[in-house]
């Protein structure tokens, strides 16, 4: 976790740098977007690792209820 927050840190210096530097942005118009970059560059992580865990516990749910329902069909017969 420190280490995402002193990556995204350093990324934004270096955008804010490389921003201000190659355009005639002034760095008042810089701060806006570079903020919201760095806030979406610390943040799609959790979104990504929050969908996936989703995903994968809706399939092991659904394996379990196929593994039940095969039981209860082989009980039945």
């Amino acid at each position: 976790m420190i280490q995402r927050g002193i990556g995204v840190t350093i990324g934004a210096i270096v955008s804010l740098v490389l921003l201000v530097a190659m355009t005639t942005v002034t760095l008042e118009d810089a701060i806006v977007p570079l903020v919201i970059g760095a806030i979406a560059a610390w943040a799609w992580p959790l979104v990504i690792a929050f969908y996936l865990g989703r995903r994968a516990k809706q399939r092991r749910e659904g394996q379990i209820q196929d593994e039940v329902q095969r039981q209860v069909d082989q009980q039945n017969r």
